[in-house]
C-alpha cells in the first residue's frame, strides 16, 4: 500500500545497516537521491528517514546529510574516574615527550594528534589572509600590538560570544599565545608556589605540567565521561582549593560536557566562596547538535576567567588564543605584559581578518560535519577490532575518543608496539598526576576517513588483542 511505502523504505536501509553493508559513519543517500532513486515523493522520502532517525540508526547534520549512527550495544562507555590522591607514576614526563617526539613524523598515523589535521583546514584562505595583513598593517606587521591585545580581534571574539548569551565586549577580552598560554597567565595572576586547585581527572596533560611547574598542588576531582565532574565531589574540597580549572565542554580526553545545570552549580558554589574557576573551553564551536554549548561564563558574575583559542578549529601554529578574565582583568594585562610584552602583531591580524569576514563560520559547519562522521567511524572500529569489553566515549563535539581496554592491556607497552608500526597514541597515564588510567587511551579523530585510518585502527586492535595474558 502506497501509505506504508516509507517504511518499506526504511526497512530496506535498516537491513543495510544492521548486516553492516551501511556501516556507522557511512553517508547515506541524501532526500533528492532517494526521491530520485526510489521513485518517491518528498515526503515520503523525508518520512522513511523521520523513521531510522527515531530508531537511532541515522543521524542528520545541518547542511550536510544523513548518516549511520548505530553502534552495537555491547559499546558502552567508559568507567567513572575514581583519583585516589597517590603519588604521580614514575617517568610520566618522559612518556609525554616520547608521545610528542612523532608529531611531526608524517609518516606516522598520529592518532595522539589533538589538533585537526591540514587537510581539514581553509589553509589556502588563510594565506591571502595573512598576506593582507602584512600589506595592510602599520609597519607590515613588525610593530608591537597593544598589551591587551589586536583590538579588531577582540571585537570579533566577544561577537562570538553573542551565540551563547556572552554579551561580551572588546573591553572584556585579552589576547595571549593559545589557550594554554591563556591558563598561564591566569594561574600565575591568581596563586602562589603551595596552593591547591582542582581539576578534571583525567584531564589535558599540559595543565597539570604547567600546574607543576608553578608549584601546586592538584586535587583530581571524579569525572563521568558524559557529563564531567561530579560537583558533589568538589563541594567536599572547596576549602581546601585556591582556584577550579574546569574544560568545561567536550572535555580533553574524555570528551564529556557538563550540563548547564551542572555549570550553574559549580559557578555557584565557587562564587558563594570566592573562588575563581579558570574555564578552558577551545572545543566549544566543535559541536555535533543544533547548537553550541554555553560555557560557564553564562552564569558569572565575574570570577570566571573564560579562554578559548582558533588552535582546535583553525590554525594550531598560529598561537592565538584569548581570555575573559572578568574581575581579574587587570591582573592578567600586568602578567601579560611582564611575560610577553605583546602578542604576535601579525597571525592576530590574520585570524581577525578571517573572522571578520565571516568565514569562520562556514568553516566551522563543514569541520563539525567531517568529525562527527569520523567520530562515529572511530566508534565502530573500536567496536570491531578491539578487545572485546572494550569501552568507549561518546562524545557530542571536539576531537578526542577515551578508550577504556581490558586491565590487563598497559596502554604505555601498546605505544611502544604500535609506534614500530608507525601508530602513535596519546597513553592514559599522560593524563594524571596519579598512578590510573593504566589501561586506557585517548584517540584523536581530527584526521580525514580514509581506507587507511581503518587498516591502523584495525592494525592496533590486533596488537592491544595481542597483550592479553
Amino acid at each position: 500500500m502506497k501509505e506504508n511505502l516509507y517504511q518499506k523504505i526504511a526497512c530496506a536501509l535498516e537491513e543495510k545497516i544492521r548486516n553492516g553493508t551501511l556501516k556507522t559513519g557511512d553517508k547515506i543517500p541524501s532526500l533528492r537521491m532517494l526521491h530520485r532513486e526510489y521513485g518517491v515523493s518528498m515526503t515520503t522520502a523525508v518520512q522513511a528517514y523521520l523513521e531510522l532517525e527515531a530508531k537511532g540508526l541515522i543521524i542528520s547534520r545541518p547542511q550536510s546529510g544523513y548518516y549511520v549512527s548505530h553502534q552495537p550495544a555491547y559499546l558502552s562507555v567508559p568507567s567513572v574516574s575514581k583519583p585516589s590522591g597517590g603519588t604521580e607514576p614514575i617517568g610520566v614526563e618522559t612518556l609525554i615527550s616520547k608521545v610528542y617526539s612523532t608529531l611531526s613524523n608524517k609518516d606516522v598515523t598520529r592518532f595522539s594528534l589533538g589538533v585537526p589535521e591540514n587537510e581539514l583546514l581553509p589553509i589556502a584562505k588563510l594565506n591571502k589572509e595573512l598576506v593582507n595583513a602584512t600589506r595592510n598593517l602599520q609597519g607590515n606587521g613588525t610593530e608591537y600590538e597593544e598589551i591587551q591585545g589586536n583590538r579588531k580581534l577582540r571585537r570579533d571574539i566577544a561577537r562570538l560570544t553573542y551565540t551563547w548569551n556572552g554579551n561580551l565586549n572588546e573591553d572584556d577580552i585579552v589576547t595571549a599565545a593559545g589557550a594554554m598560554n591563556a591558563i598561564s597567565f591566569g594561574l600565575m595572576a591568581l596563586t602562589q608556589k603551595g596552593d591547591t586547585i582542582a581539576v578534571e581527572s583525567p584531564v589535558y596533560f599540559g595543565i597539570l605540567q604547567l600546574a607543576k611547574s608553578l608549584g601546586l598542588k592538584v586535587i583530581e576531582l571524579p569525572t563521568h565521561p558524559v557529563t564531567g565532574i561530579e560537583p558533589d565531589a568538589l563541594k567536599k574540597v572547596l576549602f581546601k582549593i585556591k582556584v577550579c580549572i574546569l574544560v568545561s565542554n567536550f572535555n580533553n580526553p574524555l570528551g564529556s560536557c557538563m550540563p548547564d545545570e551542572h555549570k550553574m552549580e559549580v559557578v555557584k558554589m565557587l562564587s558563594e566562596r570566592g573562588i575563581p574557576l579558570i574555564e578552558d573551553d577551545l572545543y566549544g564551536d566543535v559541536y555535533f547538535g543544533n547548537s553550541r554549548p554555553k560555557p560557564c561564563k553564562v552564569f558569572d558574575e565575574g570570577l570566571v576567567l573564560w579562554s578559548g583559542s582558533v588552535s582546535k578549529t583553525l590554525a594550531p601554529g598560529y598561537r592565538v588564543g584569548w581570555l575573559a578574565p572578568g574581575k581579574f582583568k587587570d591582573k592578567i594585562v600586568h602578567q601579560k605584559l611582564i611575560h610577553t610584552v605583546s602578542s604576535t602583531t601579525i597571525t592576530q591580524e590574520t585570524i581577525a581578518n578571517f573572522l571578520e569576514k565571516g568565514r569562520y563560520e562556514h568553516h566551522l559547519r563543514k569541520l563539525r560535519s567531517e568529525l562527527h562522521a569520523n567520530s562515529l567511524q572511530f566508534a565502530r572500529a573500536v567496536a570491531e577490532y578491539f578487545p572485546e569489553g572494550s569501552k568507549i566515549s561518546q562524545p557530542q563535539g571536539g576531537f578526542m575518543l577515551w578508550v577504556e581496554l581490558d586491565k590487563r592491556i598497559d596502554t604505555t607497552e601498546l605505544y611502544d608496539l604500535a609506534i614500530r608500526q608507525k601508530i602513535s597514541i596519546a597513553p592514559g597515564r599522560m593524563f594524571s598526576l596519579q598512578n590510573q588510567f593504566n589501561n586506557c587511551m585517548r584517540l584523536s579523530y581530527g584526521q580525514r576517513w580514509s581506507e587507511q585510518i581503518d587498516d591502523k585502527l584495525k592494525q592496533l586492535g590486533r596488537i592491544a588483542k595481542g597483550l592479553i595474558v
